[in-house]
């Protein structure tokens, strides 16, 4: 972590020292106004290995932190983002605005699955500044980041210490299998909701 500033450190070491309430603080800090590169991925393992039955709580408050920092950020976007969205998108700015405002809940679900170095934060912004409905994306947001916290903390489980070297060798197929696991369940409930009947209002 060297590369990581000194008050930031600091940041990491009074998280991990906190267990669950720690790791919800780093998910939401990385989702909103700071940047904690995969630092919740190894507080999660590390917390799952020292206390395996307590795995899926750790999840839940890595993914619950995540979301609540994603949707800050959408709302500070919302109220006045546009130029700095630009600024960080730079030549993607239309490409990612396309993206956002044709593909709905399904875009920002693949793009909050995909690995770095895609910019995740870059489609959160357009989603907000752009006022993508707010319950499809805190939908998706939520759908990627519990696979993604309770795929790490199973790893961290089954693996122990090889669990994080082990996501990055395999992170496109990772990515993948993830990405083919969601897009079948988001087909089926796409088909179940357009044929499912409609109920006349007389009755």
């Amino acid at each position: 972590m060297s590369y990581l500033s000194g008050w930031r450190q600091k940041i990491i070491a009074f998280a991990g020292g906190l267990g669950a309430p720690g790791l919800f603080l780093i998910s939401f800090l990385d989702s909103s106004v700071l940047s904690f590169p995969i630092i919740n991925d190894f507080l999660l393992i590390e917390l799952a290995i020292q206390h395996p039955r307590r795995m899926p709580l750790y999840a839940l408050m890595a993914a619950a932190g995540s979301v609540l920092g994603c949707v800050l950020l959408y709302y500070l976007a919302r109220m006045g983002g546009e130029a700095y969205f630009h600024r960080k998108a730079g030549a993607r700015a239309q490409a990612i605005r396309h993206w956002v405002e044709r593909n709905g809940f399904g875009g920002m679900l693949i793009a909050a699955l995909l690995p770095p170095p895609t910019p995740f934060k870059v489609f959160v912004f357009a989603a907000g500044v752009f006022e993508a409905p707010v319950f499809g994306f805190t939908a998706a947001i939520t759908v990627a980041r519990l696979f993604r916290y309770f795929g790490v903390g199973y790893l961290a489980v089954r693996y122990g210490l090889d669990a994080m070297p082990y996501l990055v060798a395999h992170k496109l197929q990772v990515t993948a299998l993830v990405i083919g696991l969601v897009a079948v369940s988001y087909g089926l409930s796409r088909w179940i909701l357009r044929h499912r009947p409609h109920h006349d209002p007389q009755k």
